[in-house]
């Protein structure tokens, strides 16, 4: 495996004293991309330009050595700088540092076990910022190679949070490098997406839906849908480099100009067809490609035995059963969310049906947590000694997702089984036909509506696409992106991993001790420290915000309670039924007691956004169908 940072020529420059500067604090200017900082009697200057010097080859005794300056490339910085402090053009350079850095694909430094080597641990790529992250972040190393965990949420900087097959891909890692590099001081935007290392991976319905106007994220490589832009296709294209190094820069280039209208902590100018979106579900029928997620299958004469010690919940139940569960660490936190499917073997040995000895089970996890969820997997099952196989069968299948009131409606003249509620309940799952290709059925729902997904084999996807949208023609039936996803799995109270739910947070803080067979026998990774946090109660729980007034929210806003903070919002989004902003986070007792239902109660709430605070209600279950009636096909 390659490493995942390039490294490049970074440059500090320092000048001569300049007068009345003794006092200055660290200043940095976004706009000019610089830093300006006392250093000694001297000011060091510095910044990140648009087009660095690759270090394209690592010499064995360059160690401690430095580069020759680029004043071409660095003058541009020096231009910015004395546009803020205009003494610097008449002020006598006193030295100049150009040495070699390493920049990560996001930014963010490399840590952790990799996937490919156990016990090899990676602290490395930090991105010029070793000096300020190292202390913090070396203390975490070491807990993590004494303890295989960090104690922290590490996951940012997690090594298992790029895809294995990003890190062998030298053009992914260059273009992501570079832009992460030239964006080191713009503003992040909550809806922000590379233009860097674009079109890695491609599901099956890519073509069909960018021709339909999709607007597509990148998550793991993948080309996920975002939303639909009614006025045609945007596709995201090579990246030019933002016209550096002799590259030509895309002109009209409508995905960035979509992009570009995201660039606001305001609601973007397409939040209505979002709207429309999220309502179509709600009322009629909406189609979702979830293409991009993790679909494995765990195999084996010990599956039974590895289900069991993974999963929290019981998920060794009758074949057709589809249980929504957790996996834990060994102190109780959440190291995924997911969706496991008992099956049996078949003699036909497909991806939509393997063949193989024992018992077997079928795992859906979200796609940008699919390494980090093999990975986990991978290393308990080899931890164990335990006789039964992971495959990864993510690539060779697509997945559609048929939710609304109207689906069965749709559906029912797509596959060819009954979609009663007797026939077909809600949790369960079955091969089935659609439009005469084999598809796994599954009654679930990850946006409180009744619905199904179709794991279909990949090229079978199209026809079965198109088969569901030409039945729900009639139906008004739409497709919608995952920026619908995230606000109406937020509307219904359903958790994203590493948002509301963290390794740090345990199910029973986060409102998921339902997942939990802590009445069973049955042992599992994670179980005593449960029990331990469940006889001396919770010091923090996870809970629901709303706010009447329309503004957005985006997550890292504080809670307030009774006039102190006790928290701050994970995640956050604009509920469309409900017409109002849903925020969930956890809270804590400022004086350090268990927080009680009456303690949650008993306060007077609000969120605070950009320094102005709003009212807000407290709940104890979502506020959209608290009785769960919908996602059972029950609608009054």
């Amino acid at each position: 495996q390659h490493l995942q940072f390039l490294p490049t020529h970074v440059v500090c420059l320092c000048v001569c004293v300049v007068s009345n500067s003794q006092n200055m604090p660290n200043v940095r200017d976004h706009d000019a991309s610089v830093y300006l900082r006392l250093q000694g009697d001297a000011l060091s200057v510095g910044g990140y330009e648009p087009n660095p010097n690759f270090w394209e080859e690592v010499l064995d005794k360059f160690a401690f050595s430095l580069f020759d300056l680029d004043w071409d490339v660095f003058t541009q910085l020096i231009e910015g700088a004395i546009n803020r402090i205009p003494v610097l053009e008449t002020t006598g350079v006193k030295s100049t540092v150009c040495g070699p850095e390493s920049f990560t694909a996001d930014h963010k430094p490399l840590m952790g076990e990799t996937p490919e080597l156990r016990g090899f641990y990676l602290g490395c790529g930090f991105n010029s910022a070793g000096m300020m992250l190292g202390g913090g972040c070396g203390k975490e190393l070491a807990h993590w190679v004494i303890h295989g965990r960090p104690e922290m949420d590490m996951y940012g900087y997690d090594i298992r949070r790029f895809h294995h097959s990003m890190t062998n891909d030298n053009r992914w890692i260059r273009e992501r490098s570079h832009e992460s590099y030239a964006k080191n001081y713009s503003v992040v935007f909550p809806h922000d997406e590379p233009l860097a290392g674009r079109n890695m991976r491609h599901d099956p319905l890519y073509q069909e839906l960018l021709q339909q106007g999709c607007v597509f994220q990148e998550r793991h490589g993948w080309e996920r849908p975002g939303w639909f832009n009614p006025t045609g296709p945007a596709p995201a294209l090579d990246y030019d480099y933002y016209g550096m190094y002799d590259n030509k820069q895309h002109e009209d280039y409508r995905y960035n100009q979509l992009l570009r209208e995201d660039y606001t902590f305001d609601f973007p100018s397409h939040h209505d067809q979002i709207k429309s979106e999220c309502l179509t579900c709600r009322n009629a029928a909406a189609v979702f490609d979830m293409s991009y997620f993790g679909k494995f299958y765990l195999v084996g004469p010990d599956a039974k035995e590895a289900a069991d010690w993974l999963f929290t919940a019981d998920v060794s139940t009758s074949i057709g059963k589809t249980v929504y569960t957790c996996m834990l660490n060994s102190r109780g936190g959440a190291e995924s969310d997911l969706t496991v499917s008992r099956i049996e073997s078949s003699p036909q040995g497909s991806s939509l049906t393997p063949t193989f000895e024992g018992d077997g089970y079928y795992l859906a996890v979200g796609g940008g947590v699919a390494q980090h969820n093999l990975s986990h997997i991978t290393s308990v099952l080899q931890d164990r000694r335990l006789n039964c196989r992971l495959l990864d069968c993510s690539a060779e299948m697509g997945m559609i997702s048929v939710q609304g009131p109207l689906s069965r409606a749709v559906l029912q003249d797509v596959l060819d089984v009954d979609l009663s509620n007797e026939a077909f309940p809600f949790s369960t799952h079955q091969v089935v036909k659609a439009a005469g290709h084999w598809v796994r059925a599954m009654r679930l729902s990850f946006v409180g509506e009744m619905g199904w997904e179709l794991h279909v084999p990949r090229e079978a996807c199209v026809p079965v696409h198109r088969a569901v949208m030409q039945s729900g023609a009639k139906f008004g039936i739409a497709n919608a992106g995952y920026r619908a996803i995230d606000s109406l799995s937020i509307e219904k109270g359903y958790r994203h991993w590493h948002a509301d739910l963290r390794s740090d947070d345990t199910p029973l803080e986060a409102g998921l001790a339902f997942t939990c067979k802590l009445k069973s026998k049955i042992p599992f990774l994670g179980r005593e420290a449960l029990e331990a946090q469940k006889a001396r109660g919770l010091f923090k729980r996870l809970m629901c915000f709303t706010i009447d007034q329309k503004v957005p929210l985006f997550g890292l806003e504080a809670i307030w309670r009774n006039g102190k903070v006790v928290g701050l919002v994970r995640r956050a989004d604009f509920a469309f039924t409900l017409n109002k902003s849903v925020a969930y986070g956890y809270i804590r007792d400022p004086e350090g007691a268990a927080v009680t239902t009456d303690f949650v109660k008993q306060g007077e709430y609000s969120l605070e956004r950009m320094g102005v605070s709003y009212p807000a209600k407290v709940h104890l279950k979502s506020p959209f169908d608290p009785s769960n009636k919908r996602v059972k096909g029950i609608y009054e």
